[in-house]
């Protein structure tokens, strides 16, 4: 302590560096600490120690009058380096809040982050001196409060709910024309907002925006960490995304989304921290408390490593779950955020090693009265023993179903056997999600995500192409169920370009067709190629960035009238399963199979691997209330083989079918159907009963 710092008891909670007005109140978590030292920083760089006086149920904490926002600080903790009983303490390491809020700056990769001393012969188990301060961020103290002006949750439904995930940089910094490209402020610029409008999309998923580390292996190759999945600060936006440092920045564009009607989900890493295994640099959780923060093996010098990632984080721990929780709740309510995605959701769920679906982490949130009101995603994965837990999550949970990504692709490549997994898909998958009251709506469908081929490269590659990552191409998914369509990458052969338009149509009007929430990659919709790379991780360049100079405007179009169609018939869009079900109104079945004739499905045409043509008829599910019901039907036709003649349904006397949706087709089609209709090779085909004289 020195003269010009007077530090007094403050107070346990909350925990991180809160200002009051008068000055700021520090509290962090360390249960088995001897001692943990506050370390202010002076905008020279000249740092002030001084002990936390007080500690009260593994929280220690103290409160320094005068300091304002903007003061720059961290922590140094003493405790005993005994890494063979989990404990990792080097005061020599600067540490940063992990409830900051705001940091300077990132990690700069040098030995002197480690714990231990690199190149040793005792590894881990050696002891480094190296002050760590001068190649790490500090923690900020802010004062968080924002101008939300008339600003609401937008709490749009389930079934009205079109996502687009999107990466920050990515989507901006190929844009023209947009201020600040990269940015946070770039993301709530006109023509970004415009473009997702006209789209359709009403919720807009942000790959991790919470601080994240590059990795040591990455920059020593001249890469970064791209994607962000390496989080080590959970309450701080991604540094490298602000114009000037400004956790506003966030907020305003938080804002200017809900403006313009789309909400924010945030992809979120609670699973891992980018500390690593034992030989990863001390940043945060490993200087504060290693053996409480991380799952460690039975030798406790090593990290159970069900991420893949070199640690998982102990949920089994009351501070790691308060951690996790706080941190959700920060988001949603001080950076007004609508939901989240839950990066390797399986981990989280994981109790004594086991997952459960029961356990602490889904138990607090179900319970906690700001969570259990926003939309919450499920991976429903990790790699783990058991970790594969699709359709197992407790609701309000919605989870990734990478079965419809995969099914659906291998259905429009031509692979054989998929009629049935196709029909599962189309009707949501309930098989899987149907079950304990969970909607419909459950089963986020998608055909690209962030990781794998984008929809272009889906069509335009047989192999994966990640040379650039510098791993000989062994990083990266070997299973993209992908077909060049004849041609390996890019082609100027007519016929090539036009098969591969065709199937990105018939996969979107797919996943805009079933039932579910669907989920559509960024750049999707433009004709992004990633040039093959399946694995653009540490691609912060051309390669990871939309391209939209290169917009293929018809597919665009394409896109915004498929996403209009779904939003204009709430029968595909429902929060009830389908199952076959008669309907109490009109004894009328809510969901039909059937085949090009007319005639239903039978068991042999479900197991026919030959069998293309796939058709369906579709009303509001059986139970459906009367104050939800919706009168009409709509008719769907999925044919992956040659052109066809299918009998449509019979109908009504003053009803009809028009054909509204036809993926071989250029233009718009509203056309009165006969009693026999062609159908197109490789299409997507949708008729709507109407009354037989309405159109438009």
């Amino acid at each position: 302590m020195t003269d010009r710092y007077a530090i007094t008891a403050g107070l346990p909670t909350p925990l991180g560096a809160t200002f009051d007005g008068a000055g700021v109140n520090f509290a962090v978590f360390s249960q088995h600490a001897e001692r943990v030292v506050l370390c202010l920083f002076d905008a020279k760089g000249r740092e002030t120690r001084i002990d936390l006086p007080e500690r009260e149920g593994h929280v220690w904490h103290g409160y320094i009058p005068g300091l304002r926002p903007g003061q720059r600080y961290g922590y140094r903790v003493h405790g005993p380096y005994a890494p063979q009983e989990g404990h990792r303490f080097n005061p020599n390491k600067l540490l940063i809040d992990p409830y900051a809020k705001r940091l300077s700056g990132k990690p700069v990769n040098h030995d002197a982050l480690c714990g231990y001393r690199a190149g040793h012969a005792d590894a881990d188990l050696s002891f480094d001196r190296r002050d760590s301060a001068a190649y790490m961020p500090k923690s900020l103290v802010v004062d968080p409060t924002f101008a939300w002006g008339d600003d609401r949750p937008l709490r749009h439904p389930w079934t009205e709910t079109v996502i687009y995930e999107a990466h920050v940089k990515g989507l901006t910094a190929g844009r023209h024309g947009i201020p600040e490209p990269g940015t946070y402020l770039a993301m709530a610029s006109d023509p970004i907002l415009d473009h997702l409008n006209d789209l359709g999309v009403t919720a807009i998923e942000l790959l991790p925006v919470h601080a994240f580390k590059d990795d040591r292996f990455l920059t020593e190759k001249g890469l970064v960490n791209y994607w962000g999945y390496m989080s080590y600060g959970f309450f701080a936006p991604e540094p490298r995304y602000m114009r000037d440092g400004d956790i506003a920045e966030f907020q305003q564009m938080v804002a200017q989304f809900h403006r313009a009607g789309i909400e924010v989900i945030l992809d979120v890493v609670y699973n891992h921290t980018a500390e690593g295994n034992e030989l990863g640099p001390t940043l945060s959780f490993r200087g504060l408390d290693n053996a409480a923060y991380y799952r460690l093996t039975e030798d406790r010098r090593y990290y159970v490593n069900d991420a893949g990632t070199g640690n998982v984080l102990n949920m089994d721990s009351p501070f790691t779950l308060r951690l996790v929780m706080d941190s959700l709740r920060y988001w949603v309510e001080v950076m007004h955020v609508d939901g989240f995605r839950f990066d390797l959701c399986s981990v989280l769920g994981r109790t004594g090693g086991a997952f459960d679906r029961d356990g602490p982490f889904f138990r607090a949130v179900r319970q906690d009265p700001v969570l259990n009101r926003v939309k919450l995603i499920a991976e429903p994965w990790d790699i783990g023993p058991g970790g594969y837990q699709l359709g197992s999550y407790p609701a309000p949970f919605a989870e990734w179903n990478d079965r419809f990504r995969d099914q659906i692709r291998g259905y429009w490549k031509g692979d054989a056997g998929l009629i049935g997994k196709l029909a599962k898909r189309i009707a949501g998958s309930a098989a899987r999600f149907d079950h304990d009251g969970r909607a419909a709506t459950s089963s986020v469908n998608f055909i690209a995500a962030h990781d794998g081929f984008t929809l272009m490269d889906t069509v335009s590659y047989n192999q994966k192409h990640n040379e650039a990552n510098g791993e000989d191409n062994r990083d990266g998914h070997d299973h993209n169920v992908s077909d060049n369509c004849g041609v390996e990458g890019p082609s100027d052969d007519s016929e090539v370009t036009a098969r591969r338009a065709r199937r990105r149509r018939n996969l979107m009007a797919t996943l805009m067709l079933s039932q579910g929430t669907p989920m559509i990659l960024a750049g999707d919709e433009l004709g992004n190629s990633q040039g093959g790379n399946n694995n653009a991780y540490c691609q912060d360049n051309a390669t990871g960035w939309v391209d939209w100079d290169s917009a293929d405007r018809d597919f665009l179009e394409f896109c915004r009238r498929v996403i209009g169609f779904r939003k204009a018939h709430p029968i595909l869009r429902q929060r009830r399963f389908l199952h076959s079900r008669p309907r109490r109104e009109d004894g009328l079945p809510d969901l039909f199979w059937r085949r090009a004739d007319g005639e239903p499905m039978r068991e042999e045409d479900w197991t026919n691997p030959e069998l293309r043509l796939l058709a369906v008829e579709m009303r509001m599910a059986s139970g459906t209330p009367p104050y939800a019901a919706l009168p009409g039907a709509v008719f769907l036709v999925f044919n992956a083989g040659a052109e066809a003649q299918v009998r449509l349904p019979d109908i009504a006397d003053g009803k009809a079918w028009r054909r509204r949706l036809d993926s071989s087709r250029d233009d718009e089609t509203d056309d009165l159907a006969a009693e026999a209709e062609t159908i197109a090779a490789d299409s997507v085909t949708a008729f709507v009963m109407c009354g037989a004289g309405e159109a438009g």
